[in-house]
């Protein structure tokens, strides 16, 4: 046992005052911090802002990598997601909570306007102003794989009212939408350019198109602004739908869990910067102006009435009032036509209760529109109504439930679990592989509720996050130098029980994790929202390991860039063997001249890998049949340690290190016979209240019949 020496912070209060003939402003400094980890937090900031070592572009934009051989979910290390510029605006955020200095979030806004939140010549008003919210869209079937597409459009189809465009026009004076479009080629990498132009950069280019199970590895990227000069005869249009005749179109699509971390970075910018007398008022605006046009994800795809999904939408009757895994724009260029869709399917991963509770109570954040608050009041509940439906009886929560069975509006089955009529859904949206088996979807979205419950102490929450806790530490297993293995993959059984209102304990819903690995930007989340769960609760084991994972990161896993670990990728053999699916007798070009026709392969549409500095070593190995190894500077992921290591140092400011006794179970002050009963009653009922600290006599971050076994060996020899 090591005894730490509390490093006590004095709290300095520093007052700048300006004097006027109307009024004096007195503002005191940000409270203390912890030094140690805040140098971490700097030493973090540096590296990522270092240009020598790559995270951005020349215009400023974050790349999704340093490296540039990566494929996941974007399929190039230099194109970019929204997900990495809200992680941008959260990494400027605290910064200035250390600094004092906002410039750096400012910009960071101020370059997520510019390049990936489609502009006025991105999305002419001349053609959205044509939409008509009583006609949003014409229905398109989803199908389960890509050798089903295109998908036939069908204007005899039921598609509902868009109850929330008019407010919005109102609101902002135009009808262009204020999203961030999900992914950005950062370098112009595929050769679309701005507009079709071939040439200028950064390209908003899309992937994703054909189903659950289209993987990364057989989508065919198409520019966002089809001028029909790349690709076939109709651009890239009659790959996905079907329809008589094709217009040359815009269209963009918007991740909402990027929008509202955006928003949830942005509110901390402006507690941190009141604290200390600055201003961020422009871009809190900006973050409220986004959150507004949010709302078109809490709406069903083709507003369709929530729960009986066959009958059009009057208007608010087709909000299931939940982040949905996309909503989507577009329209024709230089044409008279326009169009907006929600999204039926609804991932637990992607809701944060933190932006809801910020855009429905916090009077900055106010959005314009009349329905803004009150939705967001809605959606706030209903959020945690699903997180409560989907948590399993060990404590982690399963996938996510859609109003589009199939994506095609079918009928579910009468024994499918329900929440509001919508069915359960394991893997929300994605098959290949399975969205819900990643375990950083549950600390991405539980951070959001750890944060949340941190700053309102919703008692509505705290046994959600007392079961998650406890089975998320439970999942931690940590080395003797400091190393450590958490859930890489996780798998489900059965289903939740139907939603009553009430958390049933769902005694058939299970979860197991089928391997642990070291992810660093997840143990960095995971670290984040064990912190936030400790502050609001006072759980000491939360706190232990969230310092445990940040300590052994610091530790173990630096280097000049930031932190990093060898991956081993077993999936990169689809490089040369997998087949991208398109249709017999479709043939088209990529902008660099690559075909594509029936029969090619991931590599044959992206043949500029082959110039990768790293392209060379990756095929021998493949050649060779073996796995590649590889290291990755992901930005979302350093950002995340840096940010984890700021949110210590605010909540833990001295860190103060809690005396250990072991085998002090009931926490009486001495060991004996007591501590034997009562860790006994424990093992057979979880809910006993122990001193978890003193009871993990083997030290290993978890309680179990080790500690027991070891208790009655301590009890019995007397040491």
């Amino acid at each position: 046992m090591r005894k730490g020496i509390k490093k006590l912070g004095s709290v300095a209060i520093a007052t700048a005052m300006t004097v006027s003939l109307l009024a004096t402003s007195v503002y005191a400094a940000a409270p203390a911090v912890n030094p140690e980890y805040k140098s971490r937090f700097d030493t973090m900031y540096q590296k990522i802002k270092d240009p020598s070592n790559g995270y951005f572009s020349t215009e400023g934009i974050p790349y999704h990598s340093i490296e540039t051989l990566l494929v996941e979910a974007p399929d190039y290390g230099h194109v970019t997601t929204s997900e990495a510029f809200s992680y941008y605006m959260w990494l400027e955020a605290m910064k200035g909570r250390f600094s004092g200095d906002f410039t750096g979030f400012g910009k960071s806004w101020d370059i997520a306007e510019k390049y990936i939140i489609p502009s006025s010549q991105d999305q002419p008003n001349t053609s959205m102003s044509k939409y008509d919210p009583n006609k949003p869209a014409t229905y398109a079937p989803e199908y389960e794989t890509p050798n089903q597409y295109p998908a036939k459009l069908d204007t005899g189809a039921p598609v509902g009212k868009d109850p929330i465009s008019r407010e919005l026009v109102s609101a902002y004076g135009t009808n262009m939408i204020y999203g961030m479009h999900w992914i950005l080629d950062v370098d112009n990498w595929y050769g679309y350019g701005q507009r079709a132009d071939g040439k200028s950069r950064p390209s908003y280019i899309n992937t994703f198109q054909r189903g659950e199970q289209e993987s990364t590895w057989e989508t065919i990227p198409q520019p966002c602004w089809d001028g029909m000069n790349f690709g076939g005869k109709n651009g890239y249009l009659d790959l996905f739908t079907g329809d008589s005749s094709y217009s040359k179109q815009f269209k963009y699509t918007d991740a909402p869990d990027a929008d509202a971390r955006a928003v949830q970075a942005t509110y901390w910018a402006d507690e941190w910067a009141k604290q200390q007398g600055k201003d961020v008022t422009t871009y809190v605006g900006k973050a409220t102006k986004m959150g507004d046009y949010l709302r078109y994800s809490m709406f069903d795809k083709y507003f369709r009435k929530i729960g009986s999904p066959q009958t059009a939408g009057t208007g608010y009757d087709a909000a299931h009032y939940l982040l949905s895994w996309y909503y989507a724009w577009g329209g024709g260029i230089g044409s008279d036509w326009a169009w907006v869709i929600g999204s039926s399917h609804n991932h637990f991963g992607y809701q944060n209760p933190m932006a809801a509770w910020v855009l429905s109570t916090d009077a900055a954040f106010k959005p314009k529109s009349p329905n803004g608050a009150s939705d967001w009041g809605k959606s706030l509940s209903r959020q945690i109504e699903f997180y409560q439906w989907l948590q399993s009886a060990e404590g982690a929560i399963a996938g996510g439930a859609s109003n589009s069975k199939n994506g095609r509006y079918e009928a579910w089955p009468s024994s499918t679990a329900t929440f509001y009529g919508m069915g359960y859904t394991e893997n929300p949206v994605y098959a290949d592989p399975g969205s819900n088996t990643w375990f950083g979807m549950q600390v991405w979205s539980m951070q959001r509720m750890a944060e949340y419950y941190y700053q309102t102490k919703d008692a509505k929450v705290k046994s959600l996050l007392d079961k998650w806790a406890k089975w998320a530490n439970s999942t931690i297993q940590f080395n003797a130098d400091g190393t450590f293995q958490i859930p890489s993959t996780i798998g489900w059984s059965g289903q939740p029980d139907t939603w009553n209102g009430t958390y049933t304990g769902n005694p058939n819903l299970h979860v197991t994790v089928v391997n642990s690995g070291t992810d660093l930007g997840v143990a960095s989340s995971l670290a984040n929202t064990l912190a936030y769960y400790a502050a609001a609760s006072g759980d000491v084991t939360s706190k232990t390991n969230a310092k445990k994972l940040l300590d052994g990161m610091w530790k173990n896993y630096q280097d000049s860039k930031g932190i990093s670990i060898p991956e081993t990728r077993n999936d990169y053999h689809r490089f040369l063997d997998q087949e991208v699916y398109v249709p017999s007798g479709w043939t088209g070009t990529m902008p660099n001249g690559d075909k594509i026709q029936s029969g090619i392969k991931f590599i044959d549409i992206r043949s500029k890998y082959k110039q990768d500095p790293d392209w060379a070593r990756v095929e021998a190995d493949l050649k060779a049949g073996k796995s590649p190894t590889m290291v990755y500077h992901r930005f979302w992921a350093q950002s995340e340690f840096a940010i984890a290591n700021g949110v210590y140092a605010i909540l833990f400011p001295t860190d103060d290190v809690i005396e250990v006794l072991l085998g002090d179970v009931n926490g009486d002050k001495s060991v004996d016979a007591l501590d034997l009963a009562v860790l006994k009653k424990y093992l057979l009922d979880s809910t006993t209240t122990i001193n978890a600290k003193n009871a993990d006599m083997t030290e290993d971050g978890v309680v179990d019949a080790l500690d027991l076994a070891k208790l009655k060996i301590k009890l019995l020899s007397g040491v």
